[in-house]
């Protein structure tokens, strides 16, 4: 048998994503083996490869988490992204769904036009939308209030055109089919569509988890007590109540970053999917 000969552009292309992976990959390396060394070995050797490398003693490995813990209410920051995260995902997916399936699968005058207008607010800036955004839910009396975080970022203009390219591709038979044994229209969506559909809704699902996980400026508009807190709020209180310690920060980034990593693992094989454009569910 012939070994398959390996390309020149196939090598070149292997080593350009190495390259690539690593300049995304250092800064993390370091923020974690930063937040296992004691304070003053963060600073040294930063010019060499040492500072890539945890503390050479185990029993530092865990000290700045415990400090760090100590100090700050870390936990009910965590839980509090946790919440916000969570809730933020599932209530994406049911309201970018429903309209998804509305604009693909409901005929109603006007749908072109008013699918073609919020295409076209996507051209907007979402940051010139916080200042009305505040002005409202002040008017509803929701400042500092849980909600808050949660509501007004729920329905994206993205979302719903990812759920309406996924249910037009699903065919029209399944649904008059259903229709035909007297399937009401939200049987049909949530009994045929939706399970159907399950790359859009782990897309839709871990793109909106990562948003309001990694969303800053918004909580902390709406936020006053710090009990409510998200965990990017807090790590900026974390990073100026003095006395500061770049080891115990590097330990909270870590902290915040984990989940992250966990979500994008479990449901990878879905995003691919979902940002493909392809798998509807349909063998």
């Amino acid at each position: 048998m012939k070994r398959k000969r390996i390309k020149p552009n196939t090598i070149l292309e292997y080593v350009l994503l190495l390259l690539l992976a690593a300049l995304f990959l250092f800064p993390m390396l370091w923020m974690v083996v930063s937040s296992m060394k004691p304070e003053a070995e963060v600073y040294k050797n930063l010019t060499g490869w040492q500072a890539f490398l945890p503390s050479f003693n185990p029993l530092n490995w865990f000290k700045p988490y415990q400090e760090v813990l100590a100090r700050f209410s870390i936990l009910t920051y965590l839980s509090n992204s946790l919440f916000y995260a969570g809730t933020f995902a599932i209530g994406s997916i049911i309201i970018n769904s429903l309209a998804g399936f509305a604009f693909a699968k409901i005929n109603f005058s006007g749908k072109k036009y008013l699918f073609g207008f919020l295409l076209g607010l996507l051209i907007i800036p979402m940051e010139t939308m916080l200042i009305p955004q505040f002005t409202i839910i002040n008017t509803l009396g929701l400042v500092n209030n849980r909600l808050a975080v949660i509501i007004p970022g729920l329905a994206s203009i993205f979302n719903i055109y990812l759920f309406r390219n996924f249910f037009i591709a699903i065919p029209e038979e399944i649904i008059e089919s259903a229709r035909m044994d007297g399937a009401s229209i939200l049987r049909i969506f949530f009994r045929i569509m939706l399970p159907m559909s399950q790359p859009a809704i782990a897309t839709v699902g871990v793109l909106s988890f990562i948003s309001s996980w990694n969303d800053y400026i918004w909580p902390l508009m709406v936020l006053t007590d710090s009990s409510k807190f998200s965990m990017q709020v807090a790590i900026t209180t974390i990073n100026t109540t003095q006395p500061v310690y770049i080891n115990q920060v590097m330990a909270v980034l870590t902290i915040s970053t984990i989940p992250l990593i966990l979500v994008y693992i479990v449901a990878q094989k879905y995003i691919i999917q979902g940002l493909g454009g392809s798998g509807t569910g349909i063998k």
